[in-house]
């Protein structure tokens, strides 16, 4: 099963596209900022570790735009991933008090963490993939 509809092609693409922006940010102008986001906990430094992030999300972007339909799904499952793999960062920053992107209280940190999964349930809903896991769990194998 492919993801079809024009609302999850439009789902899909502005995804896509605010991946590869955030992407972008993370390599050019907003460098400094992802940095002091990254928590003091995690094995790898700062800089990589938003250099690092920066490319797989601009590499998550491009293939949600530009993978041909039957990958879909498997871009969106990959897309769902980074989401989860990135929210204990968010955590931290909620938990440290850290400042960044305007988020300078706790209440804004808060909200932000409440969005995250939605991140996830996009990513799965405008590729396909939760339909496609549901139909292939419903269909007797040959």
């Amino acid at each position: 099963m492919t993801s079809t509809g024009r609302g999850r092609t439009i789902g899909r693409v502005l995804l896509g596209g605010f991946l590869a922006f955030a992407g972008t940010s993370h390599l050019t102008f907003a460098r400094q900022e992802f940095q002091a986001q990254v928590p003091e906990w995690f094995p790898v430094g700062d800089d990589a570790t938003v250099l690092g992030s920066g490319v797989v999300e601009i590499a998550l972007g491009s293939a949600l735009i530009a993978t041909p339909p039957r990958h879909r799904g498997l871009v969106g499952w990959l897309a769902a991933a980074f989401f989860v793999a990135i929210f204990p960062g968010n955590i931290s920053q909620y938990l440290t008090h850290t400042d960044g992107f305007g988020l300078d209280t706790d209440t804004k940190r808060g909200v932000r963490l409440l969005f995250q999964p939605l991140l996830v349930l996009w990513a799965l809903w405008s590729t396909g993939a939760w339909s496609e896991h549901r139909q292939r769990r419903t269909t007797p194998s040959d």
